[in-house]
């Protein structure tokens, strides 16, 4: 059985940094596409990064020259840097898995919460 496990999240004052790391578990084939998103209080969860196997990333323009995805192929990871934090991105951070061969389909984590102080 795919299971996702992220770990990082935490409590920070504005301007600081946290990185999210997540692993894939219960397959040894390679994740397409490997990411994050985010859930705010009352909000719908939006994409905050995303990454192919092909080393294509892309982010959400609220994140673009804070955050920064990396992936371990072999290892079924995926992290996330978050630097210069703001109050404003605050919430549970999820990490996704595609998958097009083997255990096909979307996985997802359990969540892990971010925190910043003003």
């Amino acid at each position: 059985q795919v299971q996702l496990v992220e770990s990082g999240g935490g409590l920070v004052q504005t301007g600081g940094s946290l990185r999210l790391a997540c692993s894939v578990s219960g397959t040894l084939v390679g994740a397409k596409t490997m990411g994050w998103y985010r859930q705010a209080p009352g909000k719908q969860r939006e994409l905050v990064a995303r990454v192919t196997n092909n080393a294509n990333a892309d982010y959400a323009d609220f994140v673009k020259g804070r955050f920064i995805i990396s992936r371990v192929y072999l290892k079924n990871t995926v992290y996330l840097q978050m630097s210069s934090l703001k109050p404003e991105d605050t919430g549970a951070y999820y990490c996704f898995a595609k998958f097009i061969a083997g255990p096909s389909g979307d996985y997802w984590g359990q969540g892990t919460q971010v925190t910043v102080s003003s």
